[in-house]
């Protein structure tokens, strides 16, 4: 068991190979889908080509969840 304030070595290389992944380029899918929605939500500016893969996921699920929003009718009191 580790130390108090140490992490497990599976954990550290969870942990690494997590922030490679988040600092690699998103991919050609994710472009696809970001331009598409970026385009559906009228936000040109939310597609960059030079995201990360991270980057690039949350500009999409937040282009996702707007596009959602908007197509539910109007909150009614």
């Amino acid at each position: 068991m580790p130390a108090e304030g140490q992490m497990c070595p599976a954990a550290s290389g969870a942990a690494e190979s997590e922030r490679a992944s988040s600092e690699e380029p998103m991919t050609a899918l994710q472009a696809y889908n970001l331009k598409m929605l970026s385009e559906q939500a009228r936000e040109l500016d939310a597609f960059d080509r030079a995201l990360t893969k991270a980057e690039a996921s949350r500009r999409i699920n937040a282009l996702k969840a707007k596009l959602w929003l908007a197509g539910e009718p109007p909150h009614t009191a």
